[in-house]
């Protein structure tokens, strides 16, 4: 009987750069006895190596990391590993952020004030192929749509949406990086970054970093905060 319920255990992959947060995330989870947490991530990137390398039933990821943020993490997961849930934490609750999660794939969304038990009651939910969105975003995303103020797609409102490696290369200069230096986290080369930037700008009709740092701002790519 001991046998049958480990193989029934929920795995979980927990990914935020607070490191207290964290602390207490993995403990909560531990607690629960249907839940197995496999690894920890405190920023994008190596959320998607880890997913990758431990394959969880289920994500627990925070919006707001820094290189690489939860929505982008979010799609590059699901792209490689569709099998793999996505329930997202975050302070913000605006409709780009929620519908930015929802569209690179997340199946939750849950506001980081939430009790422990709304968590634990989202991944089981996730877990079993349902979609669980916390009471107050369920309310946001419909207020959104029947206001008639934008859809679920994501892009912010850009007429020319950015693709998921302009916006990789969007939040690395936002967080101040040089282009040599973006060019060397993505693995391309100077000119490849300068030329996802001239495209970006021609995209968005923004003609300067700072304007691009703005937009990647308001758009929840980057918090600038790490």
């Amino acid at each position: 009987m001991q046998k049958q319920t480990a193989t029934h255990q929920i795995r979980v992959l927990l990914a935020d750069d607070h490191r207290l947060l964290r602390e207490g995330l993995r403990a909560m989870i531990q607690s629960q006895p249907d839940m197995q947490l496999v690894g920890e991530a405190d920023e994008g990137r190596s959320a998607v190596q880890l997913a990758e390398e431990l394959s969880p039933d289920v994500v627990v990821m925070d919006i707001s990391m820094p290189g690489l943020n939860g929505i982008d993490a979010t799609r590059q997961i699901r792209t490689r590993n569709p099998g793999v849930k996505v329930v997202a934490l975050s302070a913000h609750t605006d409709h780009r952020m929620t519908s930015g999660m929802l569209a690179a794939g997340a199946s939750g969304y849950l506001p980081k004030h939430m009790a422990f038990e709304e968590l634990a009651a989202a991944i089981r939910a996730v877990a079993n192929n349902e979609v669980y969105l916390s009471p107050q975003i369920a309310g946001g995303l419909v207020d959104q749509l029947t206001n008639g103020n934008g859809t679920l797609g994501g892009n912010g409102g850009a007429s020319r949406p950015l693709s998921p490696r302009e916006r990789e290369v969007l939040q690395l200069m936002a967080e101040g990086k040089a282009t040599k230096e973006v060019a060397a986290v993505l693995h391309v080369s100077v000119k490849t970054v300068e030329t996802h930037r001239r495209q970006m700008m021609e995209k968005l009709k923004l003609y300067s970093v700072a304007e691009l740092t703005k937009y990647a701002l308001r758009e929840g790519l980057t918090t600038i905060d790490a």
